[in-house]
C-alpha cells in the first residue's frame, strides 16, 4: 500500500515537474521531450480517422456564433481540415442566424466552404414559420436539432457548446 501511494507521489511529481517546464503529460508518457527555441516539436502522428465534432449553437448571440466559428476554425488549423469532421447544429433561438439577413452570414458561408456542416433545425423553424428560402443557402436541415447532436454523439462525435 505504502508503495503505491509512494509510486503515486513520485508519478504526480513528475508530471508537476513537466507541467511547470511546458511539457504535457502525453508528452512526458511517451518520453518525448518538449519543443524549445532550438528543438522543434515532435510532430503527432496522423490520426487514422478523423476527429469528429458536433457544436451547438441555440443563442442568437452573434458573439456566442463567431466564438463557434472560431473554435471550428482552429480545430481545423491545428488538425488539418482533413482530419476534422464537423457539424454545427442550429436551434430554438440560435436558428434565426442562419436566415439570409444574418450578422453572420458571411462567417457561416466561409465555414461550409471550409467544409463545415451547418444544419438548422426544422421543428425551430416550423415554429418561427421559416422556410428554406428563407435561409442561408447551402446550409443543410434536420428534423430535430436535439436529437441530430444526440445521435452524432452516439456516432462517437465530441460535443462543444460555446
Amino acid at each position: 500500500m505504502k508503495r503505491a501511494i509512494g509510486n503515486r507521489v513520485k508519478h504526480s511529481a513528475v508530471l508537476l515537474a513537466a507541467a511547470a517546464l511546458g511539457w504535457s503529460a502525453a508528452a512526458v508518457a511517451q518520453g518525448m521531450q518538449p519543443a524549445t527555441p532550438s528543438t522543434p516539436a515532435v510532430a503527432r502522428p496522423a490520426a487514422a480517422e478523423p476527429m469528429k465534432v458536433v457544436v451547438q449553437v441555440s443563442d442568437d448571440d452573434p458573439r456566442t456564433w463567431n466564438l463557434a466559428l472560431n473554435n471550428l476554425r482552429n480545430l481545423q488549423s491545428a488538425l488539418g481540415a482533413s482530419n476534422v469532421v464537423a457539424e454545427l447544429v442550429a436551434y430554438g433561438p440560435g436558428i434565426g442566424m442562419l436566415q439570409r439577413d444574418s450578422s453572420v452570414q458571411a462567417r457561416i458561408a466561409q465555414a461550409l466552404g471550409d467544409g463545415v456542416r451547418v444544419v438548422a433545425c426544422e421543428n425551430t423553424m416550423r415554429g418561427h414559420k421559416l422556410t428554406p428560402p428563407d435561409m442561408i443557402p447551402g446550409i443543410g436541415y434536420v428534423p430535430s436539432g436535439v436529437v441530430e447532436i444526440v445521435q452524432r454523439e452516439r456516432d462517437g462525435y465530441s460535443y462543444l457548446r460555446p
